[in-house]
């Protein structure tokens, strides 16, 4: 048989030339939430040129907390295309107590995470300057300087979310103690009571009024049949009661969600009174996913709740806005108060 006449191969293509990173300085925001987790790559006009998000679950334990925000960092300088030597520095926020002085969270309780050394786990990594500040502080501080706030010469920021979250800046600096973070609204205790209650007789504010303490409750009412179409969509779960879920639900205008629904903003709104009382601020921001989904309904049953419960005299002229930053609030103001406090 005569030979097989040789096959040319076709040549190979070259490889795609790898994608030239942009030699650019930038700073990492970071937002440790209760549910979850995101860095953002900003630039010096705090644009973001890239992020990277995942869930935070807690329970999973502080050490593998630790390597999800070292890795959500690193893939956000990737989706950013810049060239890590840009790094300036990296602010994040926390949820709980933090030691802005030390780089600690000191204790988060919807994470049960403690003494988590955040700047020396960060600065031993990225090699760059680190600011830790409780993830509302940082919210507010991003608010005043670049939102909802700015001008403004004290601002109080309300976040209900996981928890509820209360950060004050006033002339420019925040609220905070000696050597611990401040403003912890969500831990005001009530006289009350649940099953729940670490001390009995009391319920603190955020039990009362957090997107959790609502969800929980809304479960509660799908079980009894009192909320039909959320138990559709949810079968009850709580963690699947999210704050789109049950924004339909009280656009729906059943009892059960309207009845949940106000009595979660008359406490918030006595707790917020609480704080006019002390600081008087002149303006308020409100922020977090609930607040997102129906913002002129909740700011308007607020400022009517803190009206009936502050002294009039504080509560007349407080101007109330949404927190115009979005997601990128806490990522901005962490940076925004490393930037200016590094000059």
């Amino acid at each position: 048989m005569p030979a097989k006449k040789a096959s040319k191969k076709k040549a190979d293509k070259p490889a795609k030339a790898a994608k030239k990173l942009k030699n650019v300085p930038f700073w990492i925001g970071f937002d440790l939430g209760g549910t979850k987790m995101m860095a953002s790559v900003l630039d010096a006009n705090y644009n973001v040129l890239g992020s990277a998000r995942k869930s935070t679950n807690g329970s999973e334990g502080a050490a593998k907390g630790r390597g999800k925000i070292v890795k959500a960092i690193h893939e956000a300088i990737a989706a950013a295309g810049v060239s890590p030597k840009g790094i300036q520095g990296i602010g994040i926020g926390c949820p709980g107590l933090v030691n802005p002085e030390k780089g600690l969270l000191v204790f988060a309780p919807n994470l049960g995470w403690t003494n988590m050394a955040l700047r020396k786990l960060l600065q031993t990594e990225f090699k760059c300057p680190v600011a830790v500040l409780n993830d509302v502080d940082a919210g507010t501080y991003g608010e005043y300087i670049l939102g909802a706030g700015k001008g403004a010469r004290s601002l109080l920021g309300i976040f209900p979310g996981t928890g509820v979250g209360s950060g004050f800046v006033y002339n420019g600096q925040l609220v905070m103690g000696k050597s611990i973070s401040a403003m912890e609204l969500g831990n005001l205790l009530f006289p009350g009571t649940h099953i729940g209650s670490p001390v009995f007789g009391t319920v603190t504010l955020e039990d009362l009024t957090s997107r959790l303490a609502i969800a929980s409750q809304a479960g509660i009412a799908c079980y009894r049949g009192q909320l039909p179409e959320l138990d559709k969509k949810t079968e009850g779960a709580l963690r699947s009661i999210r704050s789109k879920a049950l924004a339909n639900a009280f656009r729906s205008g059943d009892d059960a969600a309207m009845i949940i629904f106000r009595n979660s903003i008359r406490y918030l709104g006595m707790g917020v009174a609480m704080v006019v009382n002390l600081l008087a601020p002149d303006r308020i921001t409100l922020g977090g996913g609930l607040v997102e989904e129906l913002p002129g309904l909740y700011m308007n049953l607020l400022k009517e709740e803190v009206e009936r419960y502050a002294i009039p005299e504080l509560a007349r002229g407080i101007r109330y806005s949404i927190a115009k930053l979005g997601d990128q609030a806490v990522a901005a103001g962490s940076v925004a108060w490393l930037r200016n406090e590094k000059k």
